[in-house]
């Protein structure tokens, strides 16, 4: 949640306020003062006090007069309607539309013989690499080192709400899922997209000296962040 959204949260938290913003949601074209006033019983000089307050934090659009219409002489009442701000606020944060996109896109492109399942791991990591290309484009080009990638990543997953914590200097687990609740109704399927996502940031990042792993724990992420472990070598130190 950014100061902006906060903001609009704290002015709806006014029973008023939060009254005349959804009369004149339901409007069909602007409303006036006087109608706002009206809406909910109080004056036009409060209403207009309110009304402004929603135009400051970004939720109503003010402006003068309807066709045909004037008060006084001359003079055009002031009028109001919503702006297109999307106020949404979840505690922990959720990032059901991120999940929504993936398996919206997954049908679009589900090539012939591909399954459902595929073609949504397909497109969750080809959405993480598309973000990991992205947040390296804002780091310095090159390998990135273990600490380097850590940081990068959990910038990332702070964002979009996954609760980064460094459990240890290696390794990163996440305290919150962006899909719950939407992750009980079908874990292996959400955790596998998840995961995929993961990885593909992770790729698209450079991040070769980490990996993303399965690691479920109750209430939190199915996934964890973690120095990759190199391959054990071809000999055996016999030489066997």
């Amino acid at each position: 949640m950014d100061d902006s959204t906060l903001a609009a949260v704290a002015v709806l938290s006014d029973d008023l306020r939060r009254r005349m913003y959804g009369f004149i949601r339901r409007s069909d074209g602007p409303v006036t003062r006087d109608e706002a006033a009206d809406s909910v019983g109080i004056s036009r000089k409060l209403a207009a006090f309110h009304l402004d307050k929603l135009v400051d934090v970004g939720l109503l659009r003010a402006g003068y007069g309807r066709p045909g219409e004037t008060r006084g002489v001359g003079r055009a009442p002031k009028v109001y309607e919503p702006t297109d701000l999307d106020v949404q606020v979840s505690i922990p944060q959720r990032e059901h539309g991120l999940l929504a996109d993936i398996l919206l896109d997954a049908v679009r492109t589900q090539d012939p013989g591909e399954s459902g399942r595929d073609a949504a791991l397909r497109v969750a990591a080809d959405r993480g690499r598309e973000l990991g290309d992205a947040e390296r484009g804002r780091t310095r080009p090159g390998r990135l080192g273990a600490e380097r990638a850590l940081t990068c990543a959990g910038q990332m997953l702070e964002r979009h709400g996954f609760e980064p914590a460094r459990a240890t200097p290696t390794l990163v687990r996440l305290q919150n899922c962006p899909f719950h609740p939407l992750a009980a109704k079908d874990p292996d399927l959400v955790c596998a997209i998840n995961h995929a996502f993961l990885a593909g940031f992770l790729d698209g990042l450079g991040a070769t000296t980490l990996t993303a792993t399965l690691a479920p724990r109750p209430g939190a992420c199915c996934v964890e962040l973690g120095t990759a472990v190199p391959p054990a070598s071809a000999t055996s130190p016999t030489g066997a």
